[in-house]
């Protein structure tokens, strides 16, 4: 897998991650984050687990301490960023927090500077149209904008920003699918304490039916297992940097199931005219980074030549 096939599959998953929202939808409100974070993420790894055990085993005992304490690492980042998303987004209408997150943008590539990593020069272009992107979508919305959600949400961009970096890092050191399976476990463990406190009668509270286990089911296989496996694989040849800016492209697709689902399944999105030109912003940052134009300047030189 090279760098454009690796950001073409982030893409992909960043496509599955943005149908969120739509399950989400099946499930009633009366089902605390918490408790849906906790079952998909469990169900997911008991998959993986079943599925790839002898790999898990091997890897387990080739990686043993360092593994087990990456993955946990991860899932603690992993949760610290989601709750702060959570309540950050209470502050914000869907369209101004998903631009919001996007953050991480541009918070990323300093942590790299600080931790003396270079970061290439059409990495940083393509950020910089991805914030002049978000910060149009704020033009006409500036005196409606919580700081308090504003601070939990750059807080939470930070602590993503750092776990992006940590993933990318594990992804290069381990097999994916063990890292992947045990993000799932770890955070399914997490989240289920979390979850009875919140609610002690943890799954003697959820109104059980078809429409809550299938949604339960389809998100822990193509969210926990499917997407999160692919993004780890992904991210071994690409880089943090570019992977945040593929990211971005969430905002796109959630602005499409804003625009075309029916109300009864997503908050409907009336984009004004600040939104269109921040996603035109954020798509252009997308082309800049995915596509290679110093390689295709030389093969079109090269062609002409010949």
């Amino acid at each position: 897998m090279n760098q454009l096939q690796a950001n073409l599959c982030l893409i992909c998953v960043t496509l599955l991650w943005s149908t969120e929202v739509i399950i989400f939808a099946c499930i009633p409100n009366s089902v605390v984050p918490f408790a849906t974070t906790a079952i998909t993420s469990l169900i997911g790894a008991a998959l993986l687990f079943l599925c790839f055990f002898k790999r898990i085993k091997a890897a387990l005992k080739s990686g043993g301490r360092k593994l087990l304490l990456t993955g946990l690492l991860l899932s603690v980042l992993n949760c610290g960023y989601n709750v702060m998303y959570q309540y950050g987004l209470k502050e914000f209408d869907v369209s101004t927090g998903a631009f919001t997150i996007s953050m991480t943008v541009v918070i990323l590539p300093v942590i790299l500077m600080m931790k003396k990593r270079s970061v290439d020069k059409k990495t940083w272009i393509s950020a910089v149209l991805v914030l002049i992107g978000i910060l149009v979508s704020y033009l006409g919305k500036i005196g409606r904008i919580s700081m308090w959600g504003l601070l939990m949400m750059i807080g939470g961009c930070i602590i993503r920003a750092y776990y992006i970096i940590r993933l990318n890092e594990a992804a290069r050191d381990f097999d994916p699918v063990p890292i992947s399976a045990l993000i799932a476990l770890f955070v399914g463990i997490i989240s289920f304490v979390i979850w009875a406190v919140i609610q002690p009668g943890t799954f003697a509270t959820i109104e059980w039916n078809t429409q809550i286990i299938a949604s339960l089911f389809i998100h822990a296989y193509f969210i926990v297992v499917f997407a999160q496996t692919v993004n780890i694989f992904a991210q071994r040849n690409t880089t943090p940097a570019a992977a945040t800016i593929i990211y971005s492209m969430e905002i796109i697709f959630s602005l499409i199931w804003g625009m075309t689902m029916p109300a009864s399944i997503v908050t409907p999105i009336t984009p004004d005219v600040f939104m269109l030109i921040g996603a035109a912003f954020i798509v252009i940052g997308n082309v800049a980074e995915i596509v290679d134009v110093r390689r295709l300047t030389s093969r079109r030189k090269a062609v002409r030549r010949s």
